[in-house]
């Protein structure tokens, strides 16, 4: 395995879908600000993360876009100005996830800017108690287990699927932003115990994401198009209005009453209409109910920032695989899997004719709206001089959901309209 590693992250949550009644469209949020995406700390392994997982803003905000450059090599990692007096956070951008949380475990090496954040430099900073409503059980849309500490302060914790643990506690605390842009105290946990030297910004639907508590009406990226393992180009992020929005294409996110749950499903990602998939121009012979959840949930098709490569149910992987085999199977590298998932992988001395065999793919979503992924594009390359298509089965991380990841929104502007429940495409070169 080469010397960067795939990161997962998203976080399944099988809660009660109530963004519509946590946003309104007098209240809006809108900034442009610095992303860093880069590899996450040498701690950090293979992780499925399945975490079974507001206080109203009263004044509006004005709309502002400031415009920096993020470095792209695997992950989002934004970095945000948490307390008062502001103190400089990397958290990576996940819209697969609902809790937000920094970085408060002091035995993290010190480095620039800070991994750690220190609460008693904070005058916004506090602890929620344990008589708290979000630290009872069964709270009908935030399933995080919680418990009380010693100190009779609410305590969370959850398990990654390699066995790790991240815990701490949860905490409220704002986000100044430029021009004295200050969020309510916004509802985070503050991790005392973790590997990882980034935290988590939480955008998917869930009432307590970041985006929702935050009342953000809708916010963007542009993942630019990954150059190697060394060269890391750059993006931008947007939360509020994107100045290049009349060029997207959307498509109306599908969403699903509380009658419809359905527990192999997620109902706070942001799930999409997709009806196909093409190789060189040939569309697949895959049936459009592969990607739409079953009776039980499976199938759902969700865009995910947090997740590195795109994974494909059976019923679809299958045949991509077959595809492949069919145009360039003598070249793949025999029974090589990179990072447990990716399967259809090629020595460096194939990669480029292999790339060539494959040529354009393309994921197709309702609307004629389509996500084209360029053959320069298809293959990644994972290290050690081997290249991969970016695309693997959801079995091997243990879910029933097809997921596209950031590989796969590379050269993009992706937006989220959370006011109008759908999503943009518009292709770029980012920069």
């Amino acid at each position: 395995m080469g010397s960067y590693k795939t990161f997962l992250i998203f976080f399944l949550n099988f809660l009660h879908l109530s963004i519509a009644k946590n946003l309104q469209e007098n209240n809006t949020l809108s900034l442009s600000f610095p992303l860093t995406t880069t590899p996450l700390s040498q701690n950090s392994t293979l992780k499925s993360n399945y975490l079974f997982s507001s206080k109203a803003m009263t004044n509006n905000i004005p709309s502002l876009n400031y415009k920096s450059n993020f470095k792209y090599s695997m992950a989002l990692i934004v970095t945000l100005p948490i307390g008062t007096p502001p103190q400089d956070q990397q958290m990576v951008l996940d819209t697969g996830s609902q809790l937000s949380w920094i970085q408060c475990n002091k035995k993290l090496p010190k480095k620039t800017p800070p991994a750690t954040f220190d609460p008693s430099l904070s005058s916004s900073f506090s602890v929620l108690p344990c008589n708290h409503p979000l630290c009872k059980p069964r709270i009908p849309d935030f399933t995080l287990p919680t418990s009380c500490d010693q100190n009779r302060l609410c305590h969370y914790s959850y398990f990654y699927a390699d066995g790790t643990l991240a815990e701490g506690n949860l905490v409220r605390e704002k986000i100044t932003f430029p021009n004295s842009q200050t969020t309510p105290p916004l509802i985070l946990g503050c991790a005392t115990e973790s590997r990882d030297a980034e935290g988590i910004l939480g955008m998917n639907l869930g009432r307590y994401s970041f985006v929702s508590q935050a009342k953000v009406q809708k916010f963007s990226y542009c993942v630019p198009r990954k150059q190697g393992n060394k060269i890391m180009p750059s993006g931008t992020f947007y939360l509020g209005q994107n100045p290049n929005s009349h060029m997207f294409q959307y498509i109306n996110l599908l969403t699903f009453p509380q009658s419809q749950r359905m527990p192999n499903m997620d109902p706070l990602a942001y799930t999409l209409g997709m009806v196909g998939i093409k190789i060189g121009g040939k569309k697949l012979n895959i049936s459009e109910k592969v990607f739409r959840p079953d009776a039980g949930g499976s199938g759902q098709t969700m865009i995910d920032s947090g997740t590195q490569y795109t994974f494909l149910v059976e019923e679809a992987y299958s045949k991509v695989r077959d595809e492949v085999v069919r145009l360039v199977g003598p070249k793949l590298k025999k029974g090589y899997v990179f990072g447990e998932s990716l399967d259809m992988c090629f020595d460096a001395i194939n990669s480029v004719q292999a790339g060539q065999a494959i040529g354009d793919m393309t994921l197709e979503f309702e609307n004629g709206v389509e996500i084209l992924i360029n053959k320069e594009n298809v293959l990644d390359d994972v290290g050690g001089g081997v290249h991969c298509v970016g695309i693997g089965r959801s079995q091997s991380l243990g879910i029933a959901s097809n997921i596209i990841g950031n590989f796969h929104q590379q050269n993009l502007w992706v937006e989220f309209d959370l006011s109008n429940k759908r999503v943009g495409f518009g292709k770029v070169e980012c920069k």
